[in-house]
């Protein structure tokens, strides 16, 4: 079994279960993280000790950090054979390094990496020397895949490969009786998470048994906790905290739609496809959001749910409160956004056409 060594600065957050499906891929998977130039890999963190500066200086040329020298000799020991990078930074990161080895690469962008004006201005160049190296690109949406493009990276590398869902959200059967909204997701600016509050405000003011779940946690968590509090809505809004898939799963059984107000933030930072939309849909759920990123790939406004354009508060909550006036429109829309899902973005579906594009640049290399 061929050898795939996934790079990703991080290990295990919650809010990444994207990356921690790959290791699901099929080859013997090696996880480095621990910044944009991994300094660790799963199974054995203290990689980077194994030797003194001293013989890395005699050894390599000092055009080589430490730590880069340590990734080399892991690299060579674990014999890999393909290398994924998550997000574009770690792969400009890991560039020296794979093409000292001749290693052919993979590179994922997911989100930030391909929209945050800083970025795309901050790695113009690196990234044109990865997309010249890479063999192939992934985006995660067509509009991503656009991005791409204008950046530099030519066109027939990029393979555009949308996440699939925990298949257990398919397992879940909604009743649709009663006035329970659910956000999933992280309170950070590309998400509104404010909006969907406010959203819900009017929505609440019709509705008094409706009530809106919150799951997650990030830097906007506070300032929503207290528009809750000063728009009255104490106990009508609930804050659940990160949650496990598990957990999700039973508070979209026992919702009525799901909502997320994405917009692109001021610096430019918006989503790639979110998972969250995804799961809701093999829930079969009603997605109510809007036109962003991946999202109107993913959800067929009027058909498997709800869309607005970015910042209209107002037509978020007159979809909000569709699904309530509407019988049977929430468990229609629901139906076949899940059938859409099961059809089309399944995450063996995404699994399969990773494994195969990494498959691909190997024997093309051969």
């Amino acid at each position: 079994m061929k050898t795939l060594a996934i790079f990703s600065p991080g290990n295990n957050s919650y809010s990444e279960t994207f990356i921690q499906a790959h290791k699901r891929l099929p080859f013997k998977i090696k996880y480095y993280y621990g910044g944009e130039l991994p300094t660790k890999m799963e199974g054995d963190e203290n990689m980077a000790q194994f030797s003194s500066w001293q013989r890395v200086k005699k050894k390599l040329n000092n055009s080589f950090t430490f730590h880069e020298h340590a990734l080399i000799n892991s690299l060579q020991k674990e014999k890999v054979d393909y290398v994924l990078a998550e997000y574009g930074p770690t792969a400009c990161a890991v560039l020296k390094v794979v093409q000292y080895l001749k290693i052919p690469m993979v590179v994922h962008f997911h989100g930030y990496d391909a929209s945050i004006k800083d970025v795309l201005t901050d790695y113009e160049e690196p990234y044109k020397k990865v997309f010249a190296y890479a063999d192939s690109v992934i985006a995660v949406s067509n509009k991503m895949k656009e991005t791409l493009i204008n950046a530099g990276c030519p066109a027939d590398k990029i393979i555009v490969s949308v996440y699939g869902p925990d298949p257990g959200f398919f397992n879940n059967h909604p009743l649709y009786k009663t006035q329970q909204f659910i956000a999933v997701g992280r309170f950070v600016e590309k998400k509104a998470p404010e909006v969907t509050i406010r959203a819900f405000k009017e929505v609440a003011d019709k509705y008094p048994n409706a009530t809106l779940v919150m799951a997650g946690d990030g830097e906007l968590l506070n300032d929503c906790k207290k528009l809750v509090n000063d728009s009255g809505l104490i106990n009508k809004v609930i804050f659940k905290g990160v949650q496990s898939s598990a957990e999700i799963q039973t508070l979209m059984e026992g919702s009525i739609a799901f909502v997320q107000h994405s917009v692109t933030a001021p610096n430019g930072d918006s989503e790639g496809t979110p998972v969250a939309i995804l799961e809701a849909q093999a829930a079969a759920l009603p997605v109510i959001s809007t036109y962003h990123a991946g999202i109107p790939d993913v959800v067929i406004h009027n058909e498997t749910g709800l869309l607005v354009e970015e910042g209209d508060l107002d037509g978020m909550a007159e979809n909000m409160m569709k699904v309530l006036q509407e019988e049977n429109l929430a468990k229609k829309l629901g139906e076949a956004g899940r059938k859409r899902i099961a059809e089309n973005f399944t995450l063996e579906k995404h699994l399969n056409s990773l494994s195969k594009e990494i498959a691909r640049v190997k024997s093309i290399l051969q």
